[in-house]
C-alpha cells in the first residue's frame, strides 16, 4: 500500500469513526432499523476503530517526514 492511500484510509476512517462516536448518528439509525438493543455494544467496536485509525494516520505521517527527510 503506497503512503499516499495509506494516509487517505487513515484519514477517511478516522474521520468516519469520529464522527459515529461522538455524534448520535448511530444510535437513530440503528433505532430506525430496530436494531437498538446493539448500542450499548458500539462502544467496544468504534473506540479501538478509532485508535487503530489514528495510529495508521500517524505512521502514514511519520512515513512520508521520514522519507522527506531522507
Amino acid at each position: 500500500m503506497s503512503n499516499n492511500s495509506l494516509l487517505k484510509t487513515g484519514i477517511i476512517g478516522t474521520t468516519i469513526a469520529a464522527v459515529c462516536c461522538f455524534t448520535p448518528i448511530l444510535v437513530i439509525l440503528f433505532g430506525v432499523v430496530g436494531l437498538s438493543a446493539l448500542v450499548g455494544y458500539l462502544d467496544i467496536v468504534l473506540f479501538p476503530a478509532l485508535g487503530i485509525f489514528i495510529a495508521i494516520t500517524f505512521y502514514a505521517l511519520w512515513k512520508r517526514r521520514s522519507r522527506r527527510i531522507a
